[in-house]
């Protein structure tokens, strides 16, 4: 804080990193994060590069935090949906900054992994809000990236679980990180499609076994969701 009153801004930076990696070292990494995230914030104005470069640090210390507990959250609801909410932010902010700097392409990548964690947290509002926001991007309309998370958004919300799965197991999202393509594969539309299989159900003929067979095939590994 000293050096920064004293307008020594890259040398407070350089202090703040060197902390970052003695907090990670202390194992408070969550500490690190923060205050790589401070410092980025104080030299966006200055170094915008230098500021995208401190919120990439910051975004690699969360996700090594969230990998080193991700069997325990997975079965933990309220503790993982906390790192779903974290990742979300993150997401937003890493976003801006690879909007600012005219990587378009990356922004991209990032819309969709907002609209995972977004779906994960059941918050289909503000994943459908990503994408429209993403329309402003130049190139996304009408790219790969932007059918897939239309026809991605349009499955959950009609709740058919056969296109979401075939989104969700496709070549861009499951070559996609480590966590993000686990958040596509698990990904279920609300009730499972519960309520769709039901419906087709009724039209089997009187005494068969089609509705029966039906609500079997829709047991789900991953129902309920990880929220």
């Amino acid at each position: 804080m000293m050096l920064k009153d004293m307008k020594r801004m890259p040398e407070a930076i350089q202090l703040i990193e060197k902390a970052s990696i003695m907090y990670v070292e202390n194992g408070t990494s969550g500490t690190a994060g923060m205050a790589l995230d401070r410092a980025g914030k104080l030299i966006e104005s200055i170094d915008l590069e230098k500021a995208v470069d401190l919120y990439q640090k910051a975004a690699s210390v969360f996700e090594v935090r969230k990998q080193q507990h991700l069997s325990e959250l997975s079965r933990t609801p309220s503790p993982w949906c906390s790192v779903l909410d974290e990742a979300a932010l993150s997401l937003q902010k890493e976003k801006n900054m690879y909007k600012e700097i005219e990587n378009y392409p990356t922004c991209f990548k990032k819309t969709i992994a907002q609209v995972l964690v977004h779906l994960h947290r059941g918050d289909f509002v503000a994943a459908d809000k990503c994408v429209r926001e993403s329309y402003s991007l130049p190139g996304f309309s009408g790219s790969e990236d932007c059918v897939s998370m239309e026809t991605l958004l349009a499955a959950y919300d009609e709740q058919d679980e056969e296109q979401l799965s075939r989104v969700c197991n496709s070549p861009l999202l499951k070559y996609m990180d480590n966590d993000y393509a686990k958040l596509a594969i698990s990904l279920k539309v609300p009730g499972g499609g519960n309520k769709k299989k039901k419906a087709q159900s009724t039209t089997a003929p009187a005494g068969g076994s089609g509705g029966h067979e039906a609500a079997a095939d829709n047991d789900d590994d991953y129902e309920g969701g990880l929220c």
